[in-house]
């Protein structure tokens, strides 16, 4: 397939994604008619990187369909200069869409616990010049990063019994933090903003099924073979 190809059918998902109301804000649709999705996924996936759907990315995890990484990206807001913390960077996509909006005034720390998927990550973000924006670090996610705290912004990919408090701590107050929180079979989208230095004022998004967040703060490793 052509890199013309790709942009057509880049084109077409947003102008699906902006008439079913999910793409809103003018910089969330000028990231994601910018940033190339089939750069971030494996190769054998790359004609499928446009079909409104998740694709795999090894590990058993996946890039997320691109109707999620829309409204995650809406309801996180960021903004240009923003610092920006990620948690499971999976193959570096939406990293990239949100490096896009903060522009080189900003930054995203982007935590991924799989070291080969991490390292995936930063040649698809190498390749597409993002990587100036984007530090990817390999650990526990659930702990959040401390080094580079407070982060104006906070996105989760995966899914939390509750927000863990170290990311509640490292959270401007002000700031805000997006992340998918249930059980096992049943999640919410949260939108949290921080109004003081322990109190987050949640607002309740779209039901959601992610993986889990495995860490300290997260669930355990052995309950992961139950989602």
């Amino acid at each position: 397939m052509f890199m013309e190809d790709f942009n057509r059918l880049r084109k077409e998902l947003v102008e699906r994604l902006i008439s079913e109301g999910l793409l809103r804000s003018e910089k969330v649709i000028k990231a994601m008619l910018k940033v190339p999705r089939e750069e971030f996924v494996p190769k054998k996936y790359r004609s499928y990187a446009y079909h409104d759907t998740p694709l795999p990315i090894g590990y058993g995890q996946t890039i997320s369909a691109p109707h999620m990484v829309a409204i995650m990206t809406e309801a996180l807001d960021p903004r240009p200069g923003d610092k920006v913390l990620e948690i499971g960077t999976g193959s570096g996509y939406q990293a990239a869409i949100i490096a896009e909006i903060v522009g080189d005034e900003g930054h995203v720390w982007s935590i991924e616990r799989i070291k080969e998927l991490a390292d995936f990550a930063r040649e698809n973000l190498k390749r597409t010049s993002y990587i100036r924006r984007v530090t990817v670090i390999v650990g526990d996610g659930s702990k959040g990063y401390e080094p580079a705290a407070p982060y104006d912004r906070i996105i989760v990919t995966a899914a939390a019994p509750d927000i863990p408090k170290p990311l509640i701590d490292q959270l401007r107050i002000g700031g805000r933090i997006v992340i998918p929180v249930g059980d096992r079979y049943n999640q919410r989208l949260v939108i949290a903003t921080k109004v003081s230095k322990d109190r987050v004022k949640r607002e309740y998004g779209i039901p959601c099924i992610f993986v889990p967040l495995i860490g300290e703060y997260g669930f355990r490793e052995s309950e992961e073979g139950d989602f």
